[in-house]
């Protein structure tokens, strides 16, 4: 039986502009099991990514309950959420953020420092050249390509051997080829290393692809057929 990664009870994220309350995320009810790759789709402003900043501990939620590990971290303070990304979850986004000054190999042993880890050249070595890297691992960012940069952020996201990677909307700023190299990527982590990935994206050829696929609208998980995503 797979182990239960994440586990959630009616979820709820309220952001409060002035007097107005706005339900980001509401009552979402979600099980995501060891290994699963799992997509979340909808049109924009349903809430994907607040979700994912949710489940990934990136942001408090108002209410609700969030189990991640088989831990209870629905009211846990920013230091515990801390401790949870650094030494359990990777994180892959859109913009790469990457440090403009690091090379390739430095930005990858970044996460290292903060987690207070060995900084150990050959692991960040072998996770580039995994990655298909191995020849411009001393290379600047802009001396990379949009792909390249985000291959660099996927080597830096698993550096910390994290139990789940999270990706917010990881092939947003690439060109058609590219977005399918790191979606193919991403799938082969998942297959190859068994490693629970959890997505959004905007582009439903690629989110179909993924093993499971989660519809936002309006912050509730709805059917395909009400997600305003059908192709």
């Amino acid at each position: 039986m797979k182990n239960c990664m994440i586990k959630t009870n009616k979820l709820t994220k309220v952001y409060k502009l002035l007097a107005e309350e706005i339900y980001a995320v509401h009552d979402v009810d979600l099980e995501v099991a060891e290994g699963d790759f799992v997509a979340i789709m909808g049109p924009s402003g349903s809430g994907k990514t607040t979700l994912l900043d949710s489940l990934g501990c990136l942001t408090t939620i108002t209410s609700g309950s969030l189990n991640i590990l088989g831990k209870d971290v629905s009211k846990a303070k920013e230091n515990t959420l801390v401790s949870m990304r650094r030494q359990s979850l990777g994180f892959v986004f859109q913009d790469f953020l990457l440090i403009p000054t690091l090379t390739a190999i430095e930005n990858v042993q970044l996460p290292l420092l903060f987690a207070r880890l060995p900084r150990e050249a050959r692991q960040a070595k072998e996770l580039l050249e995994s990655v298909g890297l191995g020849k411009r691992m001393n290379h600047l960012p802009k001396e990379l390509s949009g792909g390249e940069k985000q291959r660099v952020a996927i080597a830096r996201a698993l550096i910390t051997s994290p139990k789940i990677l999270f990706a917010d909307e990881p092939t947003g700023n690439l060109d058609t080829k590219n977005s399918n190299d790191i979606f193919s990527l991403l799938a082969d982590l998942n297959k190859k290393e068994n490693l629970t990935i959890i997505l959004t994206t905007h582009n439903p050829k690629l989110g179909s692809q993924a093993a499971r696929v989660i519809y936002l609208k309006d912050g509730r998980i709805v059917s395909r057929e009400d997600s305003s995503l059908c192709v």
